[in-house]
């Protein structure tokens, strides 16, 4: 058997492996771990807007942490963590061979683009659930926020460094605008399968959808701002996480109305991330 016959039938089994019911139950299985890590730093964020817990990090990592401490947080956590690992799968695989639903060549290349970096993202997001299930509440290391700023020092000060942070900065500010369009003319609509769903549910899903998409868009938004004024002014301390950037928001006039809107807005997403568990087209 020839060296390319043998990687023509490994990639045809791992091709396989990644479309079979298993993948897709773990990444619906996903979309409820995005959800409820969404609806928890939402929750984080209006304690923060109303100053009942200014101290808490409103992240990812400030949401796991959150989990790891209440009584049943560890099982709570090992179910996240099969969730985010096949959700990672399935994007690792249409990174590989793209979306199924996707014929135009350049729009499919893009989306394989997308779904790599999302792939990339959950899995770091895997590998710290898995921290917490291990070391509990005390697992984390840094805030977001300290290491968003220690990396963009670190590319600052390499050469080119201020046209790649500026380049990202761009690219986010560009992102989150798309996320917000999505979400006001209810694009999302089309990777749902509304015909199973009821007149309620179908309205509700769109109005937890528009309103998620558009909070997550402002959110994204304004990290790429903060990040591109780091490159401009050269300044990393510029550069937040999650918990920054919402932090940011509170800071601007009528900022406590701004981050409750936004702080709803993240646990809309979460609600609506669980209607994709159940009826997102795979």
């Amino acid at each position: 058997m020839s060296a390319a016959t043998t990687a023509t039938q490994a990639e045809q089994s791992v091709r396989q492996a990644a479309e079979s019911p298993w993948v897709e139950r773990l990444a619906r299985l996903g979309f409820v771990a995005r959800g409820v890590s969404y609806v928890i730093v939402g929750l984080l964020a209006l304690q923060i807007a109303w100053a009942t817990h200014p101290s808490g990090e409103a992240s990812k990592e400030g949401a796991l942490r959150e989990i790891a401490q209440r009584p049943a947080g560890r099982p709570l956590l090992v179910v996240l963590a099969f969730g985010l690992a096949g959700y990672a799968v399935w994007r690792a695989s249409e990174a590989a061979w793209g979306k199924r639903d996707e014929e135009d060549d350049k729009k499919r290349a893009a989306k394989r683009a997308g779904s790599a970096g999302k792939a990339i993202l959950y899995t770091a997001f895997f590998a710290s659930t898995v921290r917490f299930v291990l070391d509990g509440p005390s697992a984390g290391g840094a805030s977001g926020d300290r290491q968003e700023r220690s990396t963009t020092a670190t590319v600052l000060g390499a050469p080119g460094g201020t046209i790649l942070v500026g380049a990202v900065g761009l690219a986010l500010i560009v992102g989150g605008l798309y996320v917000a369009y999505r979400g006001i003319t209810q694009k999302f609509d089309e990777r749902l399968d509304t015909s199973a769903m009821g007149r309620v549910t179908e309205a509700v899903v769109h109005g937890a959808g528009t309103l998620g998409l558009a909070a997550r868009g402002l959110l994204v938004g304004v990290a790429g701002y903060l990040l591109l004024r780091a490159a401009l002014d050269f300044d990393p301390e510029r550069a937040t996480g999650v918990d920054g950037t919402l932090r940011t928001i509170a800071a601007q006039p009528y900022g406590q109305m701004l981050l409750t809107l936004t702080a709803l807005g993240l646990v809309a997403y979460g609600l609506y991330s669980f209607a994709e568990a159940r009826y997102r087209r795979l």
